[in-house]
């Protein structure tokens, strides 16, 4: 099977169970996903987040992802239980899709590591 069909079929089955995990069985998006990333990185999964640590959690989940990948590195956890990364490498310059595909490839990855999918 070719790579790109591999990811696709492997992306849907990460959309389709957190969507039924979590949703109720509506499709979750992109940046839905990153955020459950995000809380489950974090550890402190029953708690409502503001808009302001919405968008941290979501930094946490795409640094969590590219770790792999050389651009991230885990640096330490704070007082408060908040994980911090330190670039590494700048992201490079890309167009939306290919910023879709890589972040599409490194959340797969992050649930065969997880042992979410296999």
């Amino acid at each position: 099977m070719a790579r790109d069909e591999e990811l696709k079929k492997r992306w849907d089955l990460v959309v389709e169970k957190l969507s039924n995990q979590f949703a109720d069985g509506d499709k979750l998006d992109l940046d839905s996903i990153i955020y459950l990333i995000g809380v489950q990185e974090l550890g402190q999964i029953h708690r409502e987040y503001k808009k302001d640590h919405k968008l941290d959690l979501m930094h946490i989940a795409i640094c969590k992802v590219l770790e792999p990948y050389g651009f991230y590195e885990f640096d330490f956890v704070d007082d408060d239980g908040w994980p911090h990364y330190k670039v590494k490498a700048q992201l490079p310059h890309l167009k939306a899709g290919e910023q879709s595909i890589l972040m599409k490839e490194a959340i797969v990855n992050y649930f065969i590591e997880t042992e979410y999918i296999s």
